[in-house]
């Protein structure tokens, strides 16, 4: 427990107090993201909050796994190394998403290869169990990263990914505390550490943003503790029943809205990496709420998921993600048809005629009035 509260104290503490010094030295340099069309932000923000959160995180770990049992640790470092580096070039540079890709696939390649994060059995869903090697690494390397990526697309309105990062790292952090997993439980909750320090910066109006650096981070990082909670939900201490479901509940926000952006895209025939405004924060956006509001909601939302997915986990892996999916699908359409309902263009082009012909009638009255004086 000493190693916990050191980690996590220490995480919140080296983000807290980097932050202001990051927001500076952005300022001094000119590091800004800059507002566009379909970005929610109307000012220039510093975008290298990801640096606080990596710093807090990295220094908090290597501080409080103990040395005898982080015989994994130096692979994870490393992954969490590259994303790092992608995420940074990404904030300042620009990097183009073949390159991102390429760089997250390194990442997945290290965990698997080197970090034994691998999944090795689907639990029952699908009515499989135990699978091949060759197919188990497949599986393992599309998880990781439609993770890592779901938080780097869910992460469009201040304080939202920073939230659900900091939800699952905590769940995750307290299921390894319990069953004996220090290493795993100090990386989780030194990552809540620095997200909840971040976070004190970032909800509206936000003085700075995580940026490609921090949301990939969390995304990587999570994706190594839902692997890993899975492989480990069999333990004899506190065995996890749909193991596989509970953990797609956990991420399910982000996963969700990741998995349904990306389908709409390849069903449209679009690259799967083209922006839009399909995200469930822009549906939420459009009916008029704020950012905090939306974090608020998101949180909320996951959280009751996460409680349905654990009151059915006794009727199996398929009935549990089956429920989620229903659930989801449901709440992300109650939310797209209470959106106020788009003008047509010729609708637009009529408002803007009457707007036009009432302006110059008022004009026209008040020159009369003025001639009549």
């Amino acid at each position: 427990m000493e190693n916990i509260l050191l980690s996590t104290g220490l995480a919140f503490l080296i983000t807290f107090f980097s932050i202001p010094v990051i927001i500076e030295v952005a300022k001094n340099k000119k590091l800004f993201d800059e507002p566009d069309e379909r970005k929610v932000h109307k000012a220039v923000i510093p975008t290298l909050g990801g640096l606080g959160i990596f710093a807090g995180f990295i220094l908090a770990t290597l501080i409080g796994v103990p040395a005898n049992i982080s015989s994994q640790l130096q692979y994870f470092i490393a992954a969490a190394l590259v994303i790092f580096f992608l995420g940074i070039k990404d904030d300042i540079l620009v990097l183009s998403a073949t390159k991102k890709f390429a760089g997250q696939l390194i990442a997945a390649g290290i965990l698997i290869r080197f970090g034994g994060i691998q999944i090795n059995n689907m639990h029952g869903l699908f009515g499989i169990h135990a699978i091949p090697h060759f197919a188990s690494i497949i599986l393992t390397l599309f998880t990781v990263i439609v993770i890592t990526n779901s938080f780097n697309l869910i992460d469009g309105v201040d304080g939202l990914a920073g939230s659900l990062g900091l939800l699952t790292s905590i769940i995750f952090g307290i299921y390894f505390l319990l069953i004996g997993q220090l290493m795993f439980a100090v990386m989780a909750l030194s990552l809540a550490g620095s997200l909840a320090a971040f976070l004190i910066f970032n909800f509206s109006p936000a003085k700075i943003f995580m940026g490609d650096t921090g949301s990939l981070l969390i995304g990587l990082l999570n994706s190594i503790f839902v692997i890993k909670f899975i492989s480990l939900a069999g333990n004899l201490l506190y065995p996890v029943e749909s193991a596989p479901a509970i953990g797609f509940a956990i991420l399910i926000v982000p996963l969700f809205d990741t998995l349904r952006v990306v389908s709409l895209r390849i069903f449209n025939r679009r690259s799967p990496f083209s922006p839009d405004r399909n995200h469930i924060h822009h549906f939420l956006l459009d009916l008029g709420l704020s950012h905090g509001m939306i974090s608020v909601i998101c949180v909320g939302a996951n959280i009751i998921f996460i409680a349905l997915a654990w009151s059915l986990r006794s009727m199996g892996t398929n009935i549990v993600i089956g429920a989620l999916a229903t659930a989801s699908i449901i709440f992300v359409g109650i939310i797209y048809y209470s959106r106020p309902r788009a003008r047509t263009i010729n609708e637009m082009v009529r408002t803007d005629e009457e707007k036009i012909i009432k302006s110059h009638n008022i004009l026209t009255l008040a020159g009369e009035t003025v001639e009549q004086e």
